[in-house]
């Protein structure tokens, strides 16, 4: 049976049934969490219906004491995306087998800091970053884990959207964590969890004009300045991702479909799994065989150039986060913008899709062209309803 296929089954059997397999496991000791109680025994948490479009992921809307949420829960280790090695689905005999009984606190921890250590790189900041995940863990607060507690928080970790989240957790632009159980996490809902409304399922695109789907989207969309604002807070987020505590981030999908926002169009990425830690995208181009830079190709936007003398991969990744943002949001805020401001809108476009990320020496320029372009959406925005 082919990978898509098993996915495929995996997600019609599980995603309606995942709810019994947390709670089972939570009733049995397994897996705890600061969800658990009001998921398994209080009701207050609970699943409304599956909004997954992918088998990769289960994603469901739900309600907390009556409030809207949003549901997760992993099928497979995400970190593995489109052209990263491949994984197995994630298997619930083995998902909870770490860490075993007898394991120390002390040895938790060096656990978690070698994990993260893979994840982001050397960071002055790791040590920090454990303490507050076993803090978090920590769900009755007794100053110490239980191995229920140990278990479900090293499962989370190794979903890699649930890591990106607590690793940027206090950024603006992330979806708020609101609780978890076992490998199933909560977050914040948003009104919009795409750029565009209207969506063609991948079998209908040969048969609908792309002008008709971009003609519907941009009756859809909201106002221009208002996509200002959401412009604004996209390119919030990519300073905000560039040398944090933690290391970069890069943007490998940059997709319309994960870039979402709120009621006040306040943006968030709503889909966290196509950011990479720049230390993941450069240990898996490290030393990796090559005959075209398409074989350096970590996700669908992360690519590095082929040294054809040696046929491996050079690890600096050609197009910077800000160039994918920018190409992604050309249509997105060039239609119906004001006639006084679309040249020169136009210009810094232009000139911020055509950035390189190759020469480090080149971050000064990227910031300005960044500052650029947000002073003259601000400009036309500020004092006004939309600001």
């Amino acid at each position: 049976m082919s990978r898509a296929i098993r996915r495929l089954v995996h997600l019609v059997l599980f995603c309606p049934l995942s709810k019994g397999l947390q709670c089972d496991h939570y009733k049995r000791g397994v897996i705890a969490g600061s969800s658990c109680k009001a998921l398994c025994e209080q009701r207050t948490l609970t699943l409304q219906h599956c909004m997954s479009t992918s088998s990769q992921s289960q994603v469901y809307a739900g309600l907390w004491k009556e409030r809207p949420v949003v549901i997760k829960c992993g099928i497979e280790d995400h970190r593995k995306v489109d052209g990263a090695p491949d994984s197995a689905l994630r298997r619930e005999g083995s998902l909870f087998d770490k860490p075993t009984r007898g394991t120390s606190m002390d040895e938790f921890k060096e656990m978690m800091h070698a994990f993260l250590k893979t994840s982001f790189g050397e960071q002055p900041s790791l040590g920090a970053l454990v303490d507050r995940i076993i803090s978090m863990a920590d769900v009755n607060q007794d100053a110490k884990l239980s191995l229920a507690e140990a278990k479900s928080i090293w499962a989370l970790l190794h979903i890699n959207e649930f890591l990106l989240m607590v690793a940027l957790q206090e950024k603006e632009h992330t979806p708020k964590l609101l609780g978890f159980c076992g490998d199933l996490y909560v977050t914040e809902p948003l009104g919009h969890t795409a750029l565009y409304r209207l969506e063609t399922p991948p079998y209908l695109r040969p048969l609908v004009p792309e002008a008709l789907i971009s003609g519907v989207n941009r009756w859809l969309a909201p106002a221009w300045p208002r996509r200002a604002r959401i412009t604004i807070g996209l390119l919030e987020f990519v300073e905000e991702v560039f040398h944090g505590p933690y290391g970069s981030f890069l943007i490998c999908d940059a997709n319309p479909r994960h870039v979402g926002y709120n009621a006040k169009y306040d943006c968030k990425i709503a889909d966290l799994r196509g950011v990479a830690s720049e230390a993941a995208v450069r240990a898996y181009l490290k030393g990796r065989r090559c005959k075209t830079n398409a074989d350096c190709t970590y996700g669908r936007d992360c690519t590095a150039t082929c040294d054809r003398l040696v046929k491996q991969c050079n690890t600096d990744v050609v197009q910077p986060n800000l160039a994918k943002v920018c190409a992604l949001l050309q249509d997105f805020l060039l239609f119906g913008a004001p006639a006084d401001l679309r040249g020169d809108l136009e210009r810094q476009l232009r000139t911020c899709v055509t950035l390189s990320g190759l020469a480090s020496q080149m971050e000064v320029h990227h910031s300005l062209v960044l500052n650029n372009l947000k002073t003259l959406l601000w400009k036309k925005i500020s004092n006004t309803q939309y600001s």
